[in-house]
This record gives C-alpha cells, structure tokens and sequence, in this order.
C-alpha cells in the first residue's frame, strides 16, 4: 500500500507539473501569443508576413547629403591673403648701400604676420593693406612704395602657413585641432587627410560640416564614391567625425542577447542574424524570425495598403526562413534604428523542458518515497 501511495503522490506531482509548464523558464514569447496580440485578433500591433511589396515599402535608410549652398561653393583661393596670414618678405637694393641691405644680398622679413585690420608693416613702406589682395599685388605695392627711396627695389611675397583661413576638426579623426585652409587641403578630403583620417571604420564614420547656421553630413565613403560631395571649405566650418550611433536589439533563441551596432551603411535581417551568431541551433524556431518596429504613418500605410492610418504604428514583421524564399527575404528586408530583432522558440523546447522538470520530480519523489518507506511512514 506503501509503495502504492507513493506512486499516487508522484503521479499527482507529474500531473501538477505538466499543468505549470507555461511557468518553465523561456526567453520570451512564442510564435502564438505574438501573433494573439495583433490587430487582427484585436491587439494593438499588426503582423505582417515579409513579402517582395513589404520588403520595397520598408526599404529607408539614412538620406545624407549637403544642399546646394555647400556643394555649389567654389574653393577658397589659396592666394588670397586673410587677417591672421603670415607672409615671408624679400627685397633686393642695387646699390652697395641700401635702405635696407647692400648689393646682392636680400633683406628677408620671414615672418609678416597680417593683423585684424588686414594689414601688414614694412620698413620704409610703411602700413600696406594685405587683406583681400594675393602675394603679387602685395609685392607691386611694395615694390611701388620702396622705388621712391631705392632704385629699382626687387622684391618677392610668399604666402606662409597662417590662421587668416581656418577650419576645426573634432571628434574620430587621426588629430583634432585647428588647420588652416591650403593650397593642398581646400577641399572636406583632403582636409581630414590632413588630419590622419578618420579613427573609426571606414563604413560607419558619418562626418558632420557646420557652416553658420547650415549644417551638413555624409557619409565617409561617399566622400570617395561621389567626388561632388568633397566640398571646398570655407573659413570657420566646424567639421566633426562620429561612428554611426544607429544599433538594433537582439533578443530570443540567438547566439547572444544584446543591443548591437550597425557596422555597415545597410543591415539586412539576414546580416543582423549573422551579427549576434545566428540562431541558437539547440533552441530556435527559423519559422519565427520578428521584428519589432515603430513604423511611421506613410509606411504603415503603404506596407497594409491602406490609407486611413495616422501617427506611428506598431508593426511585427514575421520571417520564416524555411520557405523556399525565405533566406531571400531576409536577405533583402533591411534593418533599421530601433529595432528588435527577436526569434521565438522552437515548439519542442518548451517541451523538453517540461520532460526535464517532470524527470526531476518524479526522481524526487521516489526518493522521498523511499526514504518515507525506510523510515517505516507507510
């Protein structure tokens, strides 16, 4: 009778456990209650099975790209002189004893900084006006004030490196700081050359332009891939270089279970999958592939085909990766900010773990039984 009981408790326990087996632990939800909750079945999120059409509606990515006033701005002449240049100065005198120097050797001012007002100071010339003129109209001036005290003055001006013409770099590029705008670096390419390049992978460095109050931005590589987007530059344009900030969430039966970053300009689903490990063999359903998004109103619209929609909308996209298209699909469905990426369960698990928790019971109660039985209980 003893032994009978015991099994009558084990029973009880097994019973117990397969009612409770939605309690076992899981990573989320199953294919089942999501779609429970859409619109549909009046829920407030619509499933949407991807197809060709809902691949093309949902196909937007980040739009950069400067307007017409930065890419219509001609490149700063290098030889126009700005306040703050420096200029190197050279006179020759023919005679033995000059104002300045003697005969055949030249009186070098190798430092001739332009001042506020645009202007410079040469000995015997007196105040000349530098600012908006290039180094040979300078060297005329020069030249025609000297002739009145020297005969026939020689003279020679150099543009040197100067702060009269300068841009700000920031953020991830090789050296932050000041440069000044050069023959070499007029243009936003050249520029960040300059600087050592950008400190972040090639495919994700987004590089931001402040011009005023005009704001621009592009993407690294297409710096390289549309040659009308190196802008020339102009003086004060603050350039700043960041890693693209947009990221995706994978949760579910995946290799990992995290926030993840675009490492590419585009994601796919498929590319997103990869990111994190692709699915967990052991545990993941490939007929249940979702992603969670916020949609605005347009989309929505176009992806239901519908036109009474208003305000954003919550849209599960659903991926079965068995279908004979389906690794197209996912190969073509693109990723974007926000999202969450999550892959439900394959049925079986959950009843392995089920098996696995009523193995674990009845073992236990055998035991007590026995324990019970060798105490002399029953």
């Amino acid at each position: 009778m003893g032994n009978a009981w015991a099994r009558r408790a084990a029973l009880l326990v097994c019973v117990v456990g397969l009612a409770a087996c939605d309690a076992l632990p899981r990573s989320g939800p199953n294919k089942s209650e999501i779609y429970a909750g859409s619109v549909q079945k009046e829920g407030d999120a619509f499933v949407v099975a991807v197809s060709d059409n809902v691949t093309r509606a949902t196909a937007v990515v980040p739009a950069l790209g400067f307007t017409s006033d930065f890419t219509s701005a001609g490149v700063v002449g290098s030889d126009t002189i700005r306040p703050g240049d420096v200029l190197g100065v050279s006179i020759w005198e023919n005679v033995e004893e000059g104002i300045l120097t003697t005969a055949g050797a030249p009186a070098s001012l190798e430092e001739v900084q332009v001042d506020g007002s645009g202007f410079i100071f040469i000995p015997y010339a007196g105040r000349i006006k530098a600012a908006g003129n290039t180094p040979e109209a300078i060297r005329r001036i020069i030249t025609e004030k000297l002739a009145d005290q020297t005969p026939d003055p020689q003279v020679a001006v150099r543009r040197l490196a100067g702060d009269g013409a300068t841009v700000s770099l920031t953020g991830a590029v090789g050296g932050q700081g000041v440069y000044p705008i050069e023959r070499p670096t007029r243009t936003l390419g050249a520029m960040l050359a300059r600087a050592g390049g950008v400190a972040v992978p090639a495919e994700v460095a987004v590089v931001k332009i402040i011009r005023g109050e005009k704001r621009g931005q592009v993407w690294y590589q297409d710096l390289f891939e549309y040659p009308e987007l190196d802008i020339a530059l102009r003086n004060g344009d603050r350039i700043l270089v960041e890693e693209d900030t947009r990221a995706f969430t994978a949760l579910g039966a995946t290799g990992t279970q995290t926030r993840v970053k675009f490492q590419t300009q585009t994601l796919s689903a498929i590319e997103a999958i990869a990111q994190v490990g692709g699915l967990n063999p052991a545990l993941a359903d490939p007929t249940g592939v979702f992603v969670f998004r916020n949609e605005p109103a347009d989309i929505a619209n176009a992806v239901l085909g519908r036109t009474d929609l208003i305000g954003a909308q919550r849209l599960i996209y659903v991926l079965d990766l068995t279908e004979p298209n389906g690794m197209f699909m996912a190969r073509d469905f693109v990723i974007r900010d926000g999202d969450t990426v999550y892959v439900t369960e394959a049925p079986y698990v959950q009843w392995t773990k089920v098996l696995s928790a009523l193995t674990s019971t009845v073992g236990a109660a055998d035991s007590l039984a026995t324990t019970a039985a060798t105490a002399g209980l029953f």
